[in-house]
């Protein structure tokens, strides 16, 4: 087992959307013999990307998980996500990888989504290698992309190769430290030969294999002191100090070439074999006592107590849930009794498996490094640790991005509201970022996710899998009502129609409190005019009455009542009478004392490249925006800002044009404001108009 651990490598492709981490997937799948041909995402025949969702959408939606075999390596290759409407997936899956390969395309370079899939892996403290996709493509620029790497990543970010023409002429790579070209067959079988450097490459790779050789040693203190000495390093000290220098994040490799045409893989796959950590590379792994929080490590070893973090849930309505975990220390069997110690429960199951795509294998056991599913657990979802019963710990849970675009659900089929929740509930455990929650306000249900297609691809998932279809509306607007002035109204309720009346009258002194600061009701009534049993009546007659206010049926809030006098009938008064009478009172108060309506503002904070920047706070004025203030990050501005909800409800796609997808935000409520006097009017109109 430690000498299965030691060459294993568990690794995530990260990047922004389509830049081709599907496809060089499929390569890798293809290359290791693990499918007979070459699946391809714009065909529909990748096995990695195969939910009806994504093959609609030619776009990966869920992590995906595969297991292959490469030159004695056993390989566990995390397909990521890349678009901003599921990057929560692809940072929880980071948490079971060792390493990550990030893709940038030789025609885009790198964009927004890049630098965020990296700050994870910083935040991960993993060790990475770019891989220059499309080479193969109209406009592919190497060079360039390679510039870009380096502008934004740093100096450390080195070429392993080059490629050997570019666009339709793309044929292989140069191995800069071997000096050797790798050229491809015709066709996408990935099979190369290796034929001696052409000339005319001779000087570039003289120049980047010195930088190389520099870097290698610059890494490792004996290597650098023979290499000042001596001038030079063997080809076998290169080797080893390459991939200290990998493992230890002090160099990054920049390779290249094509998923789709199966060019440059098997180099690729070759230097993740010599390059990547295995799991025995990794440091003790941090968790904590449920008991009393002591700090505790587990070791990447077999021998250790078994411990493993649950990274996916996959929630199926026929087979139920499949949790997926990382195996961080230990042994875990087929059969066996697991203690999820973030829930404190036990989980008994059945078969282990391992995951190839879509489809699955029965193992009878697994060890460090592994990725590997178990169904039907009861208790267990996303972040859980499982571990033994007899040493437990439990590690620490990732933050994920808050919702930031909502959409109001209703069912299309009456009576079906309560099927929706416990559906979308089942999907809420297998995507932490989505959001379900009752407006009590506007007696909607709202759907809160990362974006349009998150929004929409759970609701194809709902109709798909539970056989629920939705209606999607933009939600409505929580406003409220308040007052500016003061007021003192009498109301005063007479009823007389035979037998016992009505009767009930108070007069009520009305003013406003300040923005969040709620109602307050004081009784000031002396001498008993009101007598003692009536007074909360009046007070539960404001408070009804104060749920939809006279503008635009908003509730009211932040003002004060005085009950200050009145008057009883001995007979006819009674609490319901004085509770219309308060209500009365109430209605006529708030007109007179000049009421307004209020909207929620939401802090923002939005990260755009500095071309986009002056279109970006541009839009946010024309949106009543007010900016907050600026940071640079790098080549990024981030603006914070407050605006109105109102202005900010399809804020994700527009960004998205807005920016050319380069632009992230995120979002949340800050307070309440006076809605201006003309867009109040806008409000009032249609309301008048929906009653």
């Amino acid at each position: 087992m430690k000498e299965d651990i030691a060459s294993t490598r568990t690794f995530a492709i990260i990047a922004h959307g389509g830049a081709g981490k599907t496809s060089l997937s499929e390569a890798m799948l293809f290359n290791a013999g693990a499918t007979t041909r070459l699946g391809k995402v714009d065909d529909k025949t990748s096995i990695l990307d195969y939910e009806p969702e994504e093959m609609k959408r030619s776009l990966t939606i869920s992590t995906s998980f595969c297991s292959i075999q490469w030159k004695k390596h056993p390989f566990t290759i995390i397909d990521t996500p890349g678009d901003f409407n599921f990057i929560a997936e692809t940072r929880m899956s980071m948490l079971g990888s060792d390493a990550v390969i990030v893709i940038t395309d030789a025609i885009d370079g790198v964009r927004v989504q890049t630098e965020k899939v990296c700050e994870f892996a910083d935040e991960f403290d993993l060790p990475r290698l770019f891989f220059i996709s499309k080479m193969d493509r109209e406009r592919a620029d190497f060079m360039k992309a390679v510039q870009d790497i380096q502008s934004n990543f740093g100096d450390s970010c080195v070429p392993l190769q080059i490629p050997i023409g570019s666009s339709e002429a793309f044929k292989g790579v140069v191995d800069v430290l071997a000096e050797k070209a790798l050229v491809f067959n015709q066709g996408d079988s990935g099979k190369f030969e290796v034929q001696d450097m052409p000339s005319e490459f001779a000087d570039e790779v003289s120049r980047i294999k010195e930088e190389l050789v520099e870097r290698v040693a610059e890494s490792d203190d004996a290597l650098l002191e023979k290499y000042l000495e001596e001038g030079e390093l063997t080809a076998e000290e290169v080797k080893r100090g390459l991939r200290r220098a990998v493992v230890s994040g002090k160099l990054i490799p920049i390779l290249c070439g094509s998923g789709v045409a199966n060019i440059g893989i098997q180099p690729l796959m070759d230097v993740i074999a010599d390059c990547f950590p295995s799991p025995a590379d990794k440091p003790p792994r941090r968790g904590s006592s449920p008991k009393n929080d002591e700090e505790l490590l587990r070791n990447p070893d077999p021998n250790d107590p078994f411990s493993a973090l649950v990274i996916k849930t996959i929630s199926d309505p026929y087979a139920g849930r499949l949790s997926v975990m990382r195996i961080f220390s230990g042994v875990l069997k087929s059969d066996s009794t697991v203690l999820n110690a973030t829930k404190d429960a036990k989980e008994r199951f059945g078969q282990l498996l391992r995951l190839k795509g879509k489809s699955q294998e029965t193992i009878e056991s697994a060890g460090p490094g592994d990725i590997v599913a178990v169904a039907k657990l009861k208790e267990t979802t996303t972040q859980d640790t499982l571990c033994n019963e007899k040493d437990p710990i439990v590690y620490p849970r990732v933050e994920l991005p808050p919702p930031i675009y909502s959409l109001a659900v209703e069912p299309k089929s009456k009576g079906d509201e309560d099927k929706i929740f416990s559906s979308l509930s089942r999907l809420m455990e297998e995507d932490l970022t989505l959001k379900l929650e009752r407006n009590e306000e506007t007696k909607e249900m709202i759907l809160s996710g990362m974006g349009e297609i998150h929004i929409e691809a759970t609701v194809d998932k709902l109709k798909r899998k539970f056989g629920v279809e939705v209606n999607l509306n933009p939600p409505k607007v929580s406003y409220k009502e308040t007052i500016k002035g003061k007021a003192r109204i009498q109301g005063k309720y007479k009823k007389q129609s035979g037998g016992r009346g009505q009767y009930g009258d108070c007069w009520i002194e009305m003013e406003a409190r300040g923005r969040g600061e709620g109602f307050e009701f004081v009784d000031k009534i002396v001498g008993g005019v009101i007598p003692r049993q009536y007074i909360p009546a009046v007070e539960k007659g404001i408070v009804e009455a104060s749920e939809e206010g006279p503008l635009a049926g908003f509730p009211v809030v932040d003002f004060k009542v005085d009950l200050v006098d009145g008057s009883f009938h001995a007979v006819d008064s009674s609490e319901m009478a004085f509770k219309i009478a308060g209500s009365m009172a109430f209605k006529k108060a708030v007109m007179d004392a000049k009421p307004t309506l209020l909207e929620p503002i939401m802090y923002m904070e939005i990260i755009v490249p500095d071309d986009c920047m002056g279109d970006v706070i541009g839009d946010l004025n024309s949106r009543r925006g007010r900016v907050l203030g600026m940071e640079s990050s790098g080549k990024k501005q981030i603006v914070k800002a407050n605006v109105p909800h109102a202005e900010v409800l399809k804020y994700a796609p527009e960004l998205r044009s807005m920016t050319a997808g380069r632009g992230m935000f995120t979002m949340r409520f800050s307070h309440y404001e006076e809605v201006p006097a003309q867009s109040q009017e806008k409000i009032i109109e249609a309301h008048k108009k929906q009653e």
